[in-house]
């Protein structure tokens, strides 16, 4: 061997390595690329394209490099080729169907089907309907397509068989029935629906139907032949449960009251609702009168409503019911008349809405209108008598001042003076019950209080009443007024006194209560959900009517004999307690006694930063309630102007009075403003004493103002800024206190 084919047969292997490789590489990649295209998601399409191009590919490749390809190259391309033109064959000619060809194909079927088809979907909205659907039913009053549930007639009959066959469709099970149309008088078709597995989807289709037969013909499902049914109505008899066909579920379920009805009110079938309304077993309500638990105004009215309704109509106005075991208990009812041909006997549909809680609140607000009336109208009362009492009482002072003890007339004064008191006091209580009068609330243990004003109770109930004391433990403070909270136990231990003439128990109860829900006293009082502390007042005398129940809070109101009561005692307990923020609760049974329930909201202090300042508990000295100071006297009163003159004129002062708010402006300017103290009403017609004070003050910003009224101070607060750096008397005043507030005001810095 010459050493150019040694050389040559050497090189051999190297080359035969070289061309080994190539291929390898090649057809790795091009098989690498015919599975992914294989394996991939595509169209049929997709991979007769691909197929098509890699057979391109090969082509190329074979053609490129004739020796690496070889034998076993050029078979690959021939079968990639064939593959790729079959394949594009059969797409060509139809035999092979693409993915987007069945929903063509299945949409074409509906539009050409002849009977009226739609799709639902899961929330029970029409997905796709047809030609045949929309020609039936039109479009709806939105402009879509007509729901299946809403084409068909609204009777009875044709309602159940709805009902079924949408129960059936949410179980996923395939139904026919025949249906009346709801656009079309006495038009029967038959529906079938049939559920679409697992999507949630359903199918609804309608066939038409010969004129309607007086009796059904169903078809039975396993011999495919027709089976004669009569109809019977579902009437449960009484005491026994209601078949549940013709209320669906969701109606059963439903918060509003439902009944079926015959035309003598007799109850077919009713929900859940109606049976708890009406206070009944539901297994029970069937086959009873509807009008057996109405009271008798409700039975007239319910029974001219219904007797009103036209076939198809709906009462559009309710009619008020109370029920009979409970006249707390109301209801609003509606009705509707079904077609009078139903086979079950029910003529109407009868709703009632629950009301119970709404005619409570507005018995609440008309009662705290009432209250609010009559107080404001007690306000004003004692106002203007407030007025009357200063002059009684400061003239009768003027003379008892004149009159020694050993004077004949010192005891006729004396008793008036004495009376003009006890009227103040009467006034006093005429503004608690108005909410008119001035708390000092501060912050109270009422276990302190129960115990400090037990003496006082235990002299006032006298020897045959046996007073009992019950302290709650660890009771939570309260905000109010110490005084007024004990004038409302003794105006409470009085009443049950006069109520037990033979004797008998007074208890007195605290305790701590926490509400977790509004609580409802005999249907009328809501209290807010909270912490509060119970005093219960309770006695074993001889009851309160269940009529005079609602008007014991009235002023003036009273069951006890001519002269025995002013009626104002309750008046101004409930005063208090609604101006300490409280309630108060009557409970009382003929001959077994009553309590009350005061319930008071629980103090919770708030953190403060303010320094407290120490409370001055020295007793100051007699003062010389004389003085020289010139006062401007502004009151519209001309009797209470003449006496406070009288007052301030015998102690010293020099006093120019006016009647009015404009005559006093006048005088300022006159002595330009030369006055050491303004003494002002603060209702006057014309510009009112806070007005006149604003006017005064913007030129001497520095004027002292002593405001005098027969309003509390609390009466005023809509006076607001007006008042501030003021100061206040209420009337009516006796001559010692007016005089010492004077000497206050002009000493104050």
């Amino acid at each position: 061997m010459n050493p150019a084919t040694q050389q040559q047969t050497e090189e051999q292997p190297s080359t035969g390595s070289t061309t080994d490789a190539q291929p390898t590489s090649f057809w790795q990649s091009l098989t690498q690329a015919a599975w992914q295209a294989a394996t991939a998601k595509v169209t049929p399409a997709e991979a007769a394209t691909a197929l098509f191009a890699i057979a391109c590919l090969a082509g190329l490749a074979v053609v490129a490099w004739p020796q690496a390809a070889g034998l076993g190259g050029l078979a690959f391309l021939i079968g990639i080729t064939l593959c790729g033109s079959a394949l594009i064959l059969a797409l060509t000619s139809g035999r092979l169907v693409t993915e987007e060809q069945p929903a063509r194909l299945f949409g074409s079927a509906i539009d050409t089907d002849p009977r009226a088809c739609c799709i639902t979907l899961p929330d029970g909205s029409v997905g796709y309907a047809n030609p045949a659907w929309r020609k039936l039913f039109g479009r709806s009053l939105s402009g879509g397509d007509v729901l299946p549930v809403a084409g068909f007639a609204a009777d009875t009959q044709t309602a159940q068989r709805l009902y079924a066959l949408v129960r059936s469709a949410s179980l996923g099970q395939p139904r026919e029935e025949e249906l009346k149309l709801r656009n079309i008088a006495g038009k029967w078709v038959q529906v079938a629906v049939a559920p679409i597995s697992g999507s949630g989807h359903t199918v609804w289709r309608i066939t038409d139907l010969a004129p309607r037969r007086p009796l059904l013909q169903p078809v039975d499902t396993q011999t495919r032949q027709s089976v004669v049914v009569q109809l019977k109505p579902v009437e449960p008899l009484p005491g026994q449960a209601s078949s549940g066909l013709m209320i669906p579920g969701f109606i059963q379920g439903a918060p509003v009251a439902v009944a079926l009805c015959t035309a003598d009110g007799r109850i077919v079938e009713a929900n859940d609702a109606l049976a708890a309304l009406m206070g009944v077993d539901h297994a029970r309500i069937a086959g009873r009168c509807l009008f057996d638990y109405f009271d008798e105004h409700a039975v007239q009215a319910t029974k001219s409503r219904l007797g009103s309704l036209g076939v198809g109509a709906v009462s559009r106005a309710p009619v008020e019911v109370r029920f009979q075991s409970d006249d707390k208990r109301t209801a609003r009812l509606f009705a509707s008349r079904f077609n009078p041909e139903s086979p079950s006997g029910v003529t109407y549909a009868v709703y009632l809405v629950d009301t119970t809680g709404q005619t409570a609140l507005e018995r609440q607000y008309a009662q705290g209108q009432k209250m609010q009336a009559i107080g404001q109208l007690a306000g004003g009362i004692a106002h203007d008598f407030n007025n009357l009492l200063t002059v009684i009482n400061g003239v009768t002072e003027l003379l008892l001042q004149r009159h020694l003890p050993g004077d004949p007339s010192f005891a006729d004064l004396n008793t008036v003076h004495s009376t003009g008191l006890r009227a103040a006091s009467l006034v006093r209580q005429l503004l608690a019950f108005s909410r008119q009068q001035t708390l000092q609330a501060e912050v109270l243990n009422l276990t302190d209080l129960v115990a400090d004003w037990t003496v006082t109770l235990r002299r006032l109930i006298g020897e045959g009443v046996k007073l009992k004391v019950e302290h709650g433990r660890d009771l939570w403070p309260v905000l109010a007024d110490q005084h007024q909270l004990g004038n409302a136990l003794i105006n409470l231990a009085v009443n049950a006194k006069d109520a037990m003439p033979k004797g008998g128990d007074l208890t007195i109860r605290t305790l701590n209560r926490t509400l977790t829900d509004n609580m409802t006293f005999s249907g009328d009082v809501l209290v807010p959900p909270g912490d509060y502390i119970m005093i219960e007042v309770s006695d074993t005398g001889t009851g309160i009517p269940t009529e005079h129940l609602s008007k014991i809070f009235d002023p003036f109101f009273t069951t006890k004999d001519p002269g025995k009561g002013t009626g104002l005692g309750l008046a101004s307990v409930y005063g208090i307690v609604k101006q300490t923020g409280g309630f108060i609760f009557p409970e009382s049974e003929l001959g077994k006694g009553t309590t009350f329930r005061i319930y008071l909201p629980r103090h919770v202090p708030r953190p403060t930063t303010e320094v407290p300042r120490e409370e001055e508990v020295r007793k100051q000295a007699p003062r010389d309630p004389t003085g020289d100071a010139t006062i401007l006297l502004v009151e519209d009163e001309d009797a209470v102007r003449e006496f406070t003159i009288r007052a301030l004129t015998n102690r010293g002062y020099k006093v120019i009075d006016a009647a009015g708010g404009e005559e006093a402006l006048e005088l300022i300017e006159e002595h330009e403003g030369k006055f050491d103290l303004v003494i002002s009403d603060v209702m006057m017609p014309g510009m009112d004493g806070p007005t006149l004070v604003q006017e005064i003050r913007e030129t001497y910003p520095g004027m002292r103002v002593l405001f005098i009224s027969g309003y509390d101070k609390g009466a005023l607060s809509n006076q607001g800024d007006k008042l501030e750096n003021c100061h206040f008397i209420s009337k009516p005043f006796r001559l010692q206190d007016l005089t010492e507030k004077v000497k206050d005001v002009l000493e104050a810095k």
